[in-house]
């Protein structure tokens, strides 16, 4: 089935680019332009009474739906910034032991990446990185050395952002984590809506942010965080939203609200948040969940899997397929493809009109709802011409 009529405005901006590039810059569906225009209206026709309408009706939606989404016991867990980078810097404010002794992988974001290769230079984080290959034994090393250490912090990605493998040992981490430390952030950017992600179990002990821009199609400026309850309760770096609510805090010192809103920031643009409720109320309506459109990916996946071994794609074959489709449980939404010429071949299907993403040697293919069988294929004639 095609769901190509969700996305009308996007896709008719530019009719013959194929855009499989859904894990990076995703296209966004026609609900959030109604919600972009929602936005400027409600701006400008309740003015200074805008920021009742919006936490009072607006972000308490988009708490809804992100706690729908991932199955927590409560929204009001769920606070947003305009990044996660901005989380990132909250929590790391609250660990009370200089340097920060942080345990990551070779594999994280470049916001986590160059903002802990900043720390270090600056004395205020030791980080212990394992490294992701050899793959199939990343995951009892991870653990392993998250048991081992003595960490304030763990952060490690639930799907990882270049080459598409997952990482399934959260309920291991969780195991873990305590109030006074170690404290798990789960990066979860990649897992967000683009794999069903159940935290019910484990939401008591692990963060987890991710945001907007890719899977949930409704661009920048909707990071969001989930916060356990009791870890890090007084981050250093705060903002003013966060003494609105139930607070408590010491006799005379700055005072936090006690859910998740203490680590609200500042003043935020809003309309971000707009976009994300029409979006994911079309996806209601449409009675599709992040299940069926993984489902609707996995689909098209397989069709230009089949094509790279059936030797359809031109070079594309004597590429290494980073992550498979070898399970039936949580993936990644795109193909990663690790070979040399990765640079060359992106720039060579850019040119004749095919969107991809490269990451030093792989190249990745990014599947989503807004392209059907028709265009898999062809992405495959195309492949087999330029590449």
């Amino acid at each position: 089935m095609s769901y190509k009529f969700l996305f009308s405005r996007a896709l008719g901006l530019d009719p013959e680019r194929l855009h499989f590039a859904a894990h990076s810059h995703h296209l966004w569906p026609d609900a959030s332009f109604d919600g972009q225009v929602r936005a400027w209206v409600e701006a400008n026709r309740f003015a200074d009474r805008k920021w009742d309408l919006i936490f009072g009706e607006v972000i308490p939606e988009a708490q809804k739906h992100v706690a729908k989404e991932l199955n927590l016991p409560s929204p009001d867990s769920v606070v947003f910034a305009t990044n996660t980078h901005e989380f990132l810097l909250r929590i790391v404010s609250g660990v009370e032991t200089k340097p920060v002794r942080i345990l990551s992988t070779d594999g994280e974001f470049h916001s986590f990446r160059r903002q802990g290769e900043r720390w270090e230079e600056a004395g205020e984080a030791v980080i212990t990185r394992i490294p992701l290959h050899p793959f199939d034994t990343f995951e009892a090393r991870f653990i392993a050395a998250a048991k081992a250490g003595s960490f304030d912090l763990i952060v490690v990605s639930q799907v990882f952002f270049r080459t598409g493998q997952v990482f399934s040992g959260i309920a291991d981490l969780a195991e873990l984590a305590r109030p006074e430390g170690p404290w798990v952030v789960i990066d979860g950017y990649h897992g967000f809506m683009a794999t069903p992600t159940d935290l019910s179990a484990v939401a008591d002990k692990v963060f987890y942010v991710a945001g907007g821009y890719k899977y949930a199609m409704s661009g920048e400026g909707a990071g969001f965080l989930h916060a356990p309850d009791g870890f890090c309760p007084r981050p250093v770096i705060t903002g003013w939203f966060a003494e609105f609510g139930d607070l408590e805090g010491p006799p005379g010192g700055v005072r936090y609200r006690t859910d998740g809103g203490r680590f609200w920031g500042a003043t935020l643009e809003a309309t971000p948040f707009y976009r994300f409720n029409g979006v994911r109320r079309m996806l209601d309506e449409a009675g599709l969940t992040t299940a069926d459109v993984a489902a609707h990916a996995r689909g098209l996946m397989q069709t230009f899997r089949d094509a790279v071994e059936a030797g359809r794609t031109g070079r594309l074959g004597k590429a290494e397929l980073l992550n498979p489709l070898d399970s039936e449980g949580a993936r990644a939404r795109f193909l990663a493809f690790r070979h040399p010429d990765a640079q060359d071949w992106r720039k060579r299907l850019l040119d004749a009109g095919v969107v991809t993403d490269v990451r030093d040697d792989v190249i990745r293919f990014g599947f989503g709802l807004y392209q059907d069988e028709a265009d898999v294929e062809r992405l495959i004639a195309i492949c087999a011409k330029v590449l």
